[in-house]
C-alpha cells in the first residue's frame, strides 16, 4: 500500500404486475424514501426480444437509482474487540511511524488491509487471507424471510459478533455490479488513479487483490463523489452455484436480506498531482451474511436488500460527513463527470 501522509435504486419494475409505493419523509436533514415492494416476482419461461430489452432498460434504471428503506443514526452495539468475530482493531503506531496499520479482522485473522488513518491516502481494502467461513450465520430466518424495516432483534444478534461502537444502521436496497481488479469498471484503476496517480512504488494502481461489487455514486456537495461498494469475505467463486440458483428466483413478495459491517472514508491527496482533485467518500460494506444474495442480484441485474451497520468510531469521517453521506445516497446515481 501507498503512504502519501503529507435515494434511490428503485425496484424494477419491468413490464409485469410488480409496483411500487413509496413514502418520503425528511429525517435529520435529509431525505428517507420508504419503499413497499408488492406482487414482484418476474415471469419464468422463455422469454422473447421484447422481454429481454425491457428487462435490461430496467436493470440499468435500477442501477442509476437507489432506495433507503430507513436509518437510524448513534445506535449502541458491539463486544470488546478481543470478543467481536469482526473488528478494525486501533494498536499504538510502531516506533518510528505516524500511524497504526488498519486491518479488518474475521474472528482475530486479518482478512483486508484498510486505507491508514492519515485520511489524505488513498482508500483500499486489499485482501490479506481467505476465511475458511464468510456467513456469520446470525439470525438467518429473519434474513431469509426478508427485512422490511430496522429489526431491534438482528441489530441485538449482531451486536454480539460487532467491535463495540456506535453505529449508522441504514437498510437500503442495492443493485451490485460484480467488478474485478483491472476491469473498466475498477474504481482503483480509474477514478482513484485520476486522483492520485499510480502507486510510485511497484508503477501500478491500488489492487483489492479481489472481486468486489459497484452499487452507487453520487456527487457530495461542490467538493466530493460519494462511491459505494459491497465487499464479500470470500471471492464469489468460493459460492455454492445451488444456493446462488435458488436466490435468483425469488419468493413472491420476499426481500432476502444481506447484511455488512460498514465504513465510511473521507479520502484526499494533501497536495494536487493527480488529473481530478477532489474528495472521495468511499462506502464500503463488508459481507456478514448474504454473499450467495448478493451473487444472484448481480447475475440478474436485480437488487437486493442490505442491513448496512456503519462503525462511527472506526469510520474516517465527521458526524457532520456522515450525516452528508447519508443525504447524498438519497440522490438519485450519478457518475463522476
Amino acid at each position: 500500500m501507498r503512504g502519501r501522509c503529507v435515494a434511490r435504486i428503485g425496484i424494477d419494475l419491468g413490464s409485469g404486475p410488480s409496483r411500487l409505493i413509496r413514502r418520503c419523509s425528511h429525517v435529520g436533514g435529509y431525505l428517507i424514501t420508504t419503499s413497499t415492494h408488492l406482487n414482484g416476482r418476474g415471469t419464468c419461461g422463455r422469454r422473447g426480444v421484447k422481454e429481454d430489452i425491457r428487462a435490461e432498460l430496467a436493470a440499468r434504471a435500477a442501477y442509476r437509482r437507489v432506495v433507503i428503506v430507513e436509518a437510524r443514526r448513534g445506535i449502541e452495539l458491539g463486544v470488546r474487540d478481543k470478543r467481536a468475530l469482526v473488528a478494525v482493531p486501533t494498536p499504538k503506531p510502531a516506533p518510528g511511524t505516524a500511524f497504526p496499520p488498519r486491518r479488518l479482522t474475521l474472528r482475530g485473522v486479518p482478512v483486508f488491509e484498510l486505507g491508514l488513518w492519515c485520511g489524505t491516502c488513498p482508500a483500499i481494502f486489499q485482501r490479506l487471507s481467505e476465511p475458511e467461513s464468510a456467513d456469520l450465520g446470525v439470525a438467518n430466518g429473519k434474513l431469509n424471510s426478508g427485512l422490511a424495516a430496522i429489526d431491534d432483534g438482528v441489530l441485538r444478534a449482531y451486536g454480539r459478533a460487532l467491535p463495540k461502537s456506535q453505529y449508522t444502521s441504514l437498510l437500503l436496497d442495492v443493485s451490485p455490479q460484480l467488478v474485478s481488479p483491472g476491469d473498466t469498471s475498477d474504481y482503483f484503476s480509474h477514478e482513484q488513479v485520476a486522483t492520485w496517480g499510480v502507486d510510485s512504488a511497484v508503477g501500478a494502481p491500488e489492487n483489492p487483490i479481489t472481486p468486489y461489487y459497484r452499487t452507487f455514486e453520487t456527487p457530495v456537495g461542490e467538493r466530493g463523489h460519494l462511491y459505494e461498494f459491497v465487499v464479500p469475505m470470500v471471492p464469489p467463486a468460493w459460492n455454492a452455484n445451488q444456493r446462488v440458483a435458488d436466490y435468483g428466483d425469488p419468493i413472491e413478495d420476499a426481500v432476502p436480506t444481506a447484511v455488512a459491517y460498514s465504513l465510511l472514508d473521507v479520502v484526499q491527496p494533501a497536495m494536487d498531482e493527480g488529473d481530478d482533485y477532489y474528495e472521495h467518500w468511499v462506502l464500503t460494506h463488508f459481507l456478514l451474511d448474504g454473499h450467495h444474495k448478493v451473487e444472484a442480484a448481480s447475475a440478474a441485474g436485480r437488487p437486493v436488500r442490505l442491513l448496512s451497520l456503519i462503525d462511527e468510531r472506526i469510520s474516517i469521517a465527521s458526524p457532520e460527513e456522515l450525516a452528508a453521506a447519508l443525504g447524498a445516497r438519497a440522490q438519485e446515481r450519478q457518475s463522476r463527470v
